[in-house]
């Protein structure tokens, strides 16, 4: 397997509301206790409001000016700036900038299975898009 993955190298979901790309994981490098990826938002989407009952999920803003919800918590959030987020509270991301803004994503430790490790709260902008190739 390979050690080093390039966006280029996967292909984007927008099922949750903006491009996500699953970049270091179970499928791709072989990870066994989290994933990394990265979420691209255009001004104004969304990812949709959801939580994991098995991880804890890391972000840092590398781009950008987001509005952030955890745990019904309204936080701004904007370029260099880091969030956590516990495992089981709800979050929901919308980008309230003018610029397109990047969110490098860690989410630690892996679901028992992939289908376990994402609970939808509000409905998905795009759910006929397929999810994020995590784990086999």
């Amino acid at each position: 397997m390979a050690n080093k993955i390039s966006l280029t190298d996967v292909t984007p979901t927008r099922r949750f509301g903006c491009d996500i790309r699953a970049l270091l994981t179970p499928n791709s490098v072989g990870s066994t206790s989290g994933f990394l990826g990265t979420m691209n938002l255009a001004p104004g989407e969304i990812v949709a409001a959801h939580y994991h009952p098995y991880s804890d999920e890391y972000w840092f803003v590398a781009e950008g000016r987001l509005s952030v919800r955890i745990d019904g918590e309204e936080l701004p959030a904007a370029q260099g700036d880091a969030l956590f987020v516990p495992r089981g509270k709800e979050h929901r991301i919308e980008n309230t900038g003018d610029e397109p803004a990047l969110v490098v994503f860690h989410i630690a430790p892996l679901a028992p299975s992939p289908e376990l490790g994402h609970v939808d709260v509000e409905p998905m902008p795009f759910p006929a898009a397929p999810p994020p190739k995590v784990g086999g």
